[in-house]
C-alpha cells in the first residue's frame, strides 16, 4: 500500500504543480459526457478531434491537465499531444481531479 500511496502522491502533486502554473484543463470526454457534468472553465475537445484542433492547442503557448471519465482516454490524449510537442500531463478521471481542485 505505500508504493500505491507514494505513487499518487507524485501524481497529485504534479497536478498541483501544474494548476499553479496556470494549466489549462482540457477534457477529452464526449460531447455528452461534457455537457451533462464538467469541471468550470475546462476547454472541451473529444478525444477523437484531438489531431483537428492541434494547431490551436500548440498556438497556446500552455500547458495542458488532460483529464476523461476514468483517466484512460486522457493518458491517450496526453501522449498524443506530448509526441507534438505540448506540454501535457494526466490528469485522470474527472472525480478524483474535481477533488483536487477545490
Amino acid at each position: 500500500m505505500g508504493l500505491l500511496n507514494s505513487l499518487f502522491s507524485k501524481k497529485e502533486n504534479k497536478i498541483v504543480e501544474y494548476l499553479n502554473k496556470k494549466a489549462i484543463l482540457l477534457d477529452v470526454r464526449t460531447v455528452s459526457e461534457f455537457n451533462n457534468k464538467s469541471i468550470k472553465g475546462a476547454k472541451h475537445i473529444p478525444l477523437n478531434m484531438l489531431y483537428s484542433h492541434l494547431k490551436k492547442l500548440k498556438n497556446g503557448n500552455g500547458s495542458y491537465i488532460v483529464y476523461c471519465a476514468s483517466g484512460m482516454r486522457s493518458e491517450k490524449a496526453t501522449s498524443f499531444l506530448l509526441s507534438h510537442e505540448i506540454d501535457a500531463i494526466n490528469g485522470g478521471g474527472m472525480n478524483s481531479l474535481s477533488a483536487l481542485i477545490r
